[in-house]
């Protein structure tokens, strides 16, 4: 899709969505008992899950302990029915590995690592459905997970996507407009204003690059509030059942 097809006259996009408005969130937390800590959330059609173990001792070799904080763990996968393609994908594939990568790099800089020296904290996510936005999503259904955990953080880790139709800055893009030019992603600490990561397709002069970083960064704020209101209902839902 050519970028003028992406906006209609009205300024409506192909899903019926406001340039700056997200695909319809839902989330829930401690979905796996087993866990110390879970999350599943969907971002429009994309449907991630997130588990949490630790913090805990060191699994395998000691030698890999850090003396003066935790060492976070992260492993992201795909379920083989996640789109139309029904082949394997193993868990050690190459865009796989970078996911995790990205993942291990962004929640090391939100949570509270140096309260647990010497430990290990484990963050698995999978996507059950992909429809765009997966490493977004992972990071949001992973930050509801490691606060289900109790583990302290800086903040909410919130992430979103954006791209350009023309100057028109569009967030948290739908797979049909990410074929339509370059495309920023930005996991954003929303009270500081702290970013965990931002990554970038291509080049972008700077004055659109500043467009779509603000496109980003207001899903990201609005992200925190749709989190916040989970982590609330949660909080209420465990004070209820241990008032009982």
């Amino acid at each position: 899709m050519a970028a003028p097809e992406l906006l209609s006259d009205e300024g409506y996009r192909a899903d019926g969505r406001r340039p700056a408005e997200l695909r319809k969130v839902r989330a829930r937390m401690g979905v796996f008992a087993q866990a110390d800590g879970s999350a599943y959330i969907e971002q429009g059609n994309t449907k991630a899950l997130a588990v949490v173990y630790g913090p805990h001792e060191m699994r395998g070799s000691r030698s890999k302990a850090l003396p003066d904080r935790a060492l976070v763990n992260c492993q992201y996968s795909m379920a083989t029915f996640s789109t139309g393609e029904r082949r394997r994908r193993p868990h050690g594939d190459r865009q796989a590995g970078e996911l995790a990568l990205h993942l291990k790099q962004t929640f090391e800089a939100a949570i509270l690592t140096h309260l647990y020296p010497r430990s290990q904290i484990d963050i698995y996510v999978q996507i059950l459905q992909a429809d765009g936005g997966n490493y977004c999503a992972c990071v949001n259904a992973a930050t509801l997970a490691v606060m289900d955990a109790g583990i302290p953080m800086r903040d909410y880790v919130c992430a979103c996507s954006a791209g350009l139709a023309e100057d028109t800055p569009l967030a948290d893009r739908s797979p049909e407009e990410a074929a339509g030019g370059p495309r920023l992603v930005l996991a954003l600490l929303p009270a500081s204003g702290q970013i965990a990561l931002l990554q970038l397709s291509a080049r972008l002069h700077q004055e659109r690059l500043e467009a779509a970083l603000e496109a980003a960064g207001q899903a990201c704020r609005a992200l925190h509030a749709v989190l916040d209101r989970v982590v609330r209902d949660r909080l209420r839902e465990v004070t209820a059942l241990l008032g009982d």
